[in-house]
């Protein structure tokens, strides 16, 4: 089956905003309204699009990060059960998972824009955003993004 349908792509993106403050590394994440859970800025490709670009369109719709931002491209992936994606098969019976591509993002304020898909974002310390987060992807992905940026070493921005 096509790879796109209805303007969906078969992949999911995982986007974490970060901050310095005073020596200290924070972590937005943000609760989600229809689960009332804690993870980073997630949704899905649309047809067309290359998962930096996903990352993109998703921050900015979901917390409001639109413009000329640093994103760090991460090395951890997952794949996700489509049905917990989209509630049903929707690239036909033999399309069970897709892969969601992780990525870091840089911001300077504070103050995020929340979309209707979240109730409260918070800037979280790394150990604390690692328990409150809901799924293994987002500490995964938590864990590599906070080992580059103390390591201090190149980060391969996208």
């Amino acid at each position: 089956m096509d790879e796109a349908v209805c303007g969906r792509a078969a992949f999911q993106v995982l986007v974490l905003p970060f901050r310095h403050t005073e020596g200290c590394l924070l972590y937005a994440l943000f609760r989600r309204s229809d689960g009332a859970y804690w993870q980073g800025v997630a949704g899905g490709g649309e047809a067309g699009e290359a998962p930096l670009q996903a990352a993109r369109r998703e921050a900015a719709e979901e917390a409001g990060l639109a413009g000329d931002f640093e994103f760090i491209e991460l090395d951890a992936r997952a794949t996700i059960p489509v049905v917990h994606v989209t509630g049903e098969f929707t690239w036909g019976p033999d399309v069970l998972v897709v892969p969601e591509f992780a990525f870091g993002v840089r911001v300077d304020s504070p103050e995020l824009n929340l979309s209707g898909e979240h109730t409260e974002y918070g800037w979280f310390a790394f150990d604390a955003a690692m328990k409150a987060v809901q799924w293994d992807s987002n500490r995964t992905a938590l864990w590599e993004l906070d080992h580059r940026l103390r390591r201090g070493g190149p980060v391969q921005p996208s």
